[in-house]
């Protein structure tokens, strides 16, 4: 879209939101809203600015970390507040401007390209409501918008219209060059309203185009409720997706799924399962209520109740219940359950038993614990870091391993010899 420019107003305070985080700031499965946005517009354009005032240092920093070439754009709110205010810095060399709200978080690509098969000087979004009640209502006549009045100004025949504005436009270059610049402050908010535009346009008999959006898509985020509403819907939306390409998952509805990640091949995802980062599964099985973030999972079954935490890769391995993987590496593992596994690389063939820790952390560094082929660790052995364990080693339950290197083909075993004491028991508790 070589002659389209795209503009996302985000730089209002977001009280309602009751946060000192900035709103457009706020997660929605795994990233904030505005990034959602400027990664579906990054689909139609390259050409793209946001208006930020509202902790505006903070917003363009974890933009220019996450994008390329994201034009910022500050809104002096003293002078120019107001959504109309919001435009008055802004210029374009095309001739079409898609002007966004960052707290939209659910429009997609497909539903902004709409806007551009619409002929019109100007094409404004509407919803249709069953209930339009506390909104401006938008007149339409001979397929054309003919005004936007505002509830407390409306007749009782405009009242009956369930027509309402959207906030999202296509206007022409033309168009918004010549009128921002016209837009005064003469109103009890004292703002500059985008929306004055529509009257200057008609009044210059300029095409107003409706169309006609999805309340659902073009939804907006005012508060926690809005945010937790949706993500709901952008969590359906991804999981959706995933199960038209093949993943299988139990009860969807109680498995939460991050939008970056991925998976290939087939899959299958139990009930209760949380899966959040940059995490890739392939051919893999996991198992109810485990929690998957950041990792690399393939040809492996999880679970249930475990959790792979960052940075974590698995391969052709078993991963029981309540079992904790950080950081490590591990290929052809059996760790059936109750262990923890961090900074550490385990190679094929090799048995964790029950309640088997990597004692990586000295409370000041962490170190890294290396298991080679054909290991047996048991049960309750603690591997105390940094330790490397060559192939065909056997530990045995209950031991501490403090060595650095426990050499290939050996027994590895501590443990402190069993004391009796005969009649203890009736000398304690009596008889």
């Amino acid at each position: 879209m070589n002659d389209l420019s795209i503009i996302i107003l985000a730089a209002g305070k977001g009280t309602r939101m009751k946060s000192n985080t900035a709103k457009v700031l706020h997660p929605i499965c795994g990233k904030p809203m505005l990034f959602h946005i400027i990664q579906e517009s990054l689909k139609l354009t390259n050409d793209i600015s946001v208006v930020l005032a509202h902790q505006a240092e903070q917003i363009k920093e974890k933009i220019e970390n996450k994008f390329d070439n994201i034009k910022i754009i500050y809104q002096d709110l003293e002078k120019f507040p107001g959504t109309g205010g919001a435009l008055k810095k802004y210029d374009s060399d095309n001739q079409k401007i898609l002007i966004l709200n960052g707290d939209m978080p659910l429009i997609q690509a497909s539903d902004m390209k709409a806007f551009l098969s619409l002929d019109g000087d100007i094409v404004m979004s509407t919803i249709t409501l069953t209930d339009p009640n506390g909104y401006g209502r938008v007149v339409i006549k001979d397929s054309y918008v003919q005004a936007i009045v505002e509830q407390k100004d409306a007749n009782e025949k405009q009242l009956q219209i369930k027509t309402v504005n959207a906030g999202v436009y296509l206007i022409s270059h033309k168009v918004l060059k010549e009128y921002i610049p016209k837009l005064d402050n003469n109103n009890s908010q004292k703002e500059y309203y985008l929306t004055d535009i529509i009257q200057m346009a008609k009044q210059d008999n300029l095409k107003i185009t409706p169309i006609d959006v999805e309340e659902e898509k073009f939804k907006g985020v005012n508060s926690k409720y809005d945010l937790a509403h949706a993500e709901e819907i952008m969590s359906d939306r991804i999981k959706k997706y995933w199960m038209m390409q093949g993943v299988t998952m139990h009860l969807p509805k109680t498995i939460f799924i991050e939008s970056d990640v991925v998976f290939e091949s087939e899959s299958t995802i139990e009930s209760g399962v949380v899966i959040k980062g940059d995490t890739l599964i392939s051919n893999s099985h996991i198992k109810a209520n485990s929690v998957i973030e950041n990792a690399i999972i393939k040809d492996s079954d999880v679970g249930p109740m475990a959790r792979i935490r960052p940075q974590s890769y698995l391969e052709k391995t078993h991963i029981g219940n309540f079992v904790e993987v950080k950081k490590s590496n591990l290929t052809g593992v059996k760790a059936g359950h109750l262990s923890y596994l961090g900074d550490s690389i385990i190679d094929e063939g090799t048995n964790i038993g029950a309640g088997v820790i990597t004692c990586n952390y000295d409370g000041i560094k962490k170190y890294q614990t290396i298991i080679g082929k054909n290991v047996f660790v048991g049960s309750d052995t603690q591997l105390v870091a940094p330790v490397k364990i060559e192939d065909d080693v056997i530990v045995g339950a209950g031991t501490t391993v403090t060595s650095k290197v426990v050499k290939s083909g050996v027994l590895a075993i501590s443990r402190t010899p069993i004391k009796i004491v005969e009649g203890f028991y009736y000398k304690f508790f009596g008889r």
